[in-house]
């Protein structure tokens, strides 16, 4: 699978230990930056690189990281197409893929350590979404509520 991938000043550390596990893992990486720890930079910048990787059809998920995850979350899910989610335990990075179709997982780097945002990552990209109905009609609701309506 195909997987942007990104990160602040924060997150850098352990973006830089996932690639390698991804790549372990059969999965293609777009690392869409930043590139070093040790110059500061904006968050939602790095999301919205992440982000729009999917949108352009380049990737089918994206990982992005920052020191807790939540900024990288919020800035994600203001883009209309992307469902990102914080995850911090491998239940909700799989069921948030069956059943909201999430695209991008936002990991905190100041939260969890290598090991577990391992298995959160595994977790994310295993998972499939169910297609079932009642999974379909609520992010019917959730374009909705994206367009507006």
């Amino acid at each position: 699978m195909k997987i942007a991938i990104a990160s602040d000043h924060a997150g850098f550390r352990l973006k830089a230990a996932l690639i390698p596990h991804l790549v372990s893992l059969g999965h293609e990486i777009a690392d869409v930056g930043t590139d070093t720890p040790d110059k500061s930079v904006d968050y939602p910048d790095f999301a919205a690189k992440a982000s729009r990787e999917i949108l352009a059809g380049r990737a089918v998920r994206a990982i992005v990281v920052c020191g807790s995850g939540v900024g990288a979350c919020i800035a994600a899910n203001k883009i209309p197409g992307i469902r990102a989610g914080l995850c911090h335990d491998t239940y909700s990075a799989h069921q948030g893929v069956e059943h909201d179709d999430m695209n991008v997982l936002c990991l905190g780097a100041r939260i969890i350590g290598e090991a577990l945002a391992f298995e959160i990552t595994s977790a994310f990209l295993a998972a499939g979404f169910s297609g079932e109905e009642r999974h379909r009609r609520r992010l019917d609701k959730i374009t909705a509520l994206e367009k507006g309506i």
